[in-house]
């Protein structure tokens, strides 16, 4: 069995007490499945450069990265996953979903509060309710995802 490694880059936009979300469609997760805006990194970008291209292409909002906020790494089958987040500000707040063929099916400020009620994967939420409580850890790790995320083909 090959090891597919993968890099992740997400952005952590804070507003008041909002947080910035997307909500991408994959099998299994009609509704979508909440996360950072952000994604697959690709070459030569750096990881900062990810978050900017990612946030615009889901949010259509510019972003300028800032600190490293946390790492995250998680097995899924033969999947290594790595995934950086990022703190971000953005220029207005005013989001728009991508004109076509993206994943994203909505996007949006979400109230912190409100976090527990979103469709999320544990090994996404719990690093992320860490942050948000101030939790100073800046790594966390899963030997198993817990969820299996199939991309479309073209977006191997």
């Amino acid at each position: 069995m090959t090891m597919q490694h993968v890099h992740l880059a997400h952005g952590l936009a804070l507003h008041e007490d909002r947080i910035l979300l997307v909500a991408s469609r994959y099998a299994g997760y009609p509704n979508g499945l909440w996360n950072l805006p952000g994604g697959r990194q690709e070459a030569p970008e750096l990881l900062r450069e990810t978050v900017v291209r990612e946030f615009f292409e889901e949010t259509a909002l510019r972003a300028r990265c800032g600190g490293l906020a946390y790492v995250n790494e998680s097995y899924d089958s033969d999947r290594h996953f790595v995934a950086a987040i990022f703190e971000v500000s953005v220029e207005g707040a005013d989001v728009r979903l991508p004109a076509t063929g993206d994943h994203v099916v909505t996007a949006g400020w979400v109230a912190l509060d409100r976090l527990g009620e979103l469709a999320m994967a544990e090994v996404v939420r719990r690093p992320l309710l860490a942050y948000l409580r101030g939790d100073a850890t800046r790594y966390y790790g899963a030997a198993q995802a817990g969820i299996s995320i199939e991309w479309e083909p073209e977006d191997r």
